[in-house]
């Protein structure tokens, strides 16, 4: 017999060799058909996996993450199987689970899968699925799985298997079709009731330009019809936010193929938004004692040689850059922080120095393969809200607190207000992702898990996701659809002081360490951004909004009565207000500027250029009636002071 121990602590006894499956039955039959995968002691497998020594399980449901990633990694080989049935002759790459589905990378040799095929693609799945096979899980040797997949003419496939071990490699069969996949899976197909593919993509093997362009093709599933059904209303809504799409229509940022690709270029508007969030962060940072510095967009190969930004981010950085002197190479800069250490380190610092803080809104530079590029989500060049706290170690929890108010001074201001927090730790099975002594980890890990105990947050726990230096809390935001974003981060870092030989002369007078504390709460302008385009879809908080007010002259009779409202308003009222004089119909003008998202539109007539007036009519609430011009000034303006004192 072995004991099973819940998460909940209860405890049950089975006999060795008993399923995810097994134990599901032996609590209800209603648990049993609902669940899709267990872990046992923390590793992700399948249901049919027996156990064969004391073990912690948890039981994983479609609600769970690890349900959802077992449910659409089955998925992902159904489609491979309909693939296979379709295109006699098409080879395989990967095909993941995803945060929001799966997809599958495929060659298809002289064919050519397009979006019109997908309808049919989709109903040969449904085919495979009503069949209701099980997934049968067989370990092979390396030697086997080669020959079974070189005879298949897998060439991709026997690329994968000469890059694994042997005695760890195996497969999964359902139906005709056999996988190579480390899992986990379904028992079977029958429970994906839903189905749905939803795009297709050009993907380079293995993410290198230089590799064959693959057909990638995106799907997602579900236990329930009514679940896809309301998962194609959600895209829709997707859709109206994207903030590609509505970035475009305010005029906020574009991109240029001659720049290049993933670099935006900011327009005047989006400019005006985005120096409108460095300076309320910057009220912010100063309310809690930093200084701002400002550090080159180049910097010496040897300082992320020392950093340790060389070996981990190199192969992602663009080309060194060689100047006329023999060996001396230059990269655009990846990270803030070695700029940081060395502005730290340029005098003497004593324990009464400490902390030093110091903040730079620092653009950063990483080679994205051009496939991975998403608008402003994912660039090429972008901007961090990056900060660094040197301090001594018993200020470590006072600093990472203070931290924790700053980023929730920020959620509330930009209405975030949903969100939860994730503590990132080493991978405890392979520290050899990570630099630094397994001393200085625990103590860096220590002091963020304290640190959140004394704030009372609920702060989930990752193994593996900590940064290459040290570990960090992410606070991860869920914008109006639900949707899951990383944004703000917080790391201790014990390295990279060692790293650079930082000092600080102590009450003892001996020298010391300072424990070094990064901090990002916008993360990086443009993907912060985008993601607040798509939370508002464009309408945000007046006090940031690029343009308050748009003045629409009824003919061009009232065009100057209506650039002196707009200057009386900028003049005496601190607002921000624009004239449309275009030669249009008053109803043109209102249905233009609803698409600018400006809250206010102050229509102007003879009547109003009369008494001194101004016709209100407010987004998305229609007319509001006539005010005195003086009368709403004050009114709005009001109303933004109201906002900015709360934070």
């Amino acid at each position: 017999m072995i004991k099973i121990t819940f998460p909940d602590g209860s405890q049950r006894e089975y006999e060795a060799g008993v399923t995810g499956f097994d134990i599901a039955m032996s609590i209800s039959n209603r648990l049993a058909k609902e669940v899709l995968a267990c872990s046992i002691n923390g590793k992700l497998v399948d249901l049919k996996t027996p156990i064969t020594t004391d073990a912690t399980v948890i039981l994983h449901k479609w609600e769970d993450e690890e349900g959802k990633h077992a449910f659409w990694h089955t998925s992902s080989h159904v489609l491979a199987e309909a693939l296979q049935e379709l295109y006699p002759g098409v080879q395989f790459g990967i095909g993941p689970a995803i945060e929001q589905g799966f997809y599958y990378d495929v060659d298809p040799g002289e064919a050519v899968i397009k979006e019109s095929d997908l309808p049919a693609i989709e109903k040969k799945m449904k085919e495979l699925i009503a069949q209701k096979n099980e997934l049968v899980r067989q370990s092979i040797t390396k030697e086997d799985a080669l020959k079974m997949f070189s005879e298949r003419g897998e060439t991709y496939k026997c690329e994968l298997i000469s890059d694994l071990e042997d005695g760890t490699i195996t497969t999964y069969t359902q139906g005709n079709f056999t996988d190579l996949c480390r899992g986990p899976h379904l028992a079977s197909t029958a429970p994906i009731k839903a189905i749905k593919l939803t795009s297709i993509a050009g993907a380079y093997w293995r993410g290198h330009e230089d590799r064959k362009m693959l057909t990638r093709i995106y799907g997602i599933s579900f236990p329930k019809k009514k679940m896809l059904d309301e998962y194609l209303v959600f895209m829709e809504e997707a859709k109206k936010r994207d903030h590609r799409k509505i970035g475009k229509e305010m005029e906020l940022f574009t991109f240029s193929e001659m720049v290049g690709k993933g670099l935006p270029l900011w327009l005047p508007k989006g400019t005006a938004l985005r120096l409108r969030l460095e300076d309320f962060l910057k009220r912010i940072q100063k309310r809690f004692g930093y200084d701002q510095v400002m550090t080159p967009h180049i910097g010496g190969k040897q300082l992320y040689v020392t950093s340790g930004h060389y070996a981990k981010y190199g192969k992602d950085s663009f080309q060194p850059i060689h100047t006329p002197v023999e060996g001396e190479e230059y990269l655009l800069k990846p990270m803030n922080c070695p700029h940081h250490c060395e502005v730290y380190k340029f005098k003497p610092r004593s324990y009464k120095d400490l902390p030093v803080r110091i903040a730079e809104f620092g653009t950063v530079y990483r080679y994205e393969q051009s496939g991975e590029l998403h608008g402003l989500t994912r660039v090429r060049s972008f901007t961090q809200d990056d900060a660094h706290i040197f301090c001594t170690p018993d200020q470590v929890k006072e600093e990472f607190l203070a931290v924790m108010d700053i980023i929730m001074i920020i959620f509330k201001a930009l209405e975030f207000e949903n969100f939860e927090a994730q503590i990132s730790l080493r991978d405890p099975k392979d520290h050899t992702k990570y630099i630094g002594s397994d001393e200085n980890w625990e103590k860096a890990e220590s002091a963020i898990i304290d640190a959140c105990q004394s704030k009372g947050l609920n702060a989930k726990v990752e193994y593996g996701e900590a940064a290459f230096y040290g570990p960090k809390l992410d606070f991860m935001v869920k914008d109006a659809l639900g949707r899951r974003w990383q944004l703000g981060t917080i790391q201790v870092d014990y390295n990279l002081p060692e790293r650079f030989g930082l000092e600080y002369v102590g009450a003892d007078n001996e020298k010391h360490r300072p424990v070094m504390i990064h901090r990002a709460p916008f993360g990086s302008m443009e993907r912060f951004i985008a993601v607040l385009i798509e939370h508002t879809m464009g309408k945000f908080p007046l006090w940031l909004t690029p343009d308050q007010i748009v003045v629409l002259p009824i003919s061009d009779k009232y065009n100057e009565y209506a650039q002196s409202v707009a200057k009386e308003l900028e003049d005496q009222y601190d607002l921000r207000a624009i004239v449309d004089d275009r030669n249009e119909k008053i109803g043109r003008k209102i249905r233009d500027n609803e698409l600018q998202h400006i809250p206010y539109m102050l229509i102007v007539g003879e009547k109003e250029a009369e008494n001194g007036e101004v016709s209100v009519r407010k987004q998305g609430e229609g007319d509001q009636g006539t005010l005195k011009i003086a009368d709403f000034g004050k009114k709005l303006s009001e109303e933004v002071r109201n906002m900015i004192n709360k934070w």
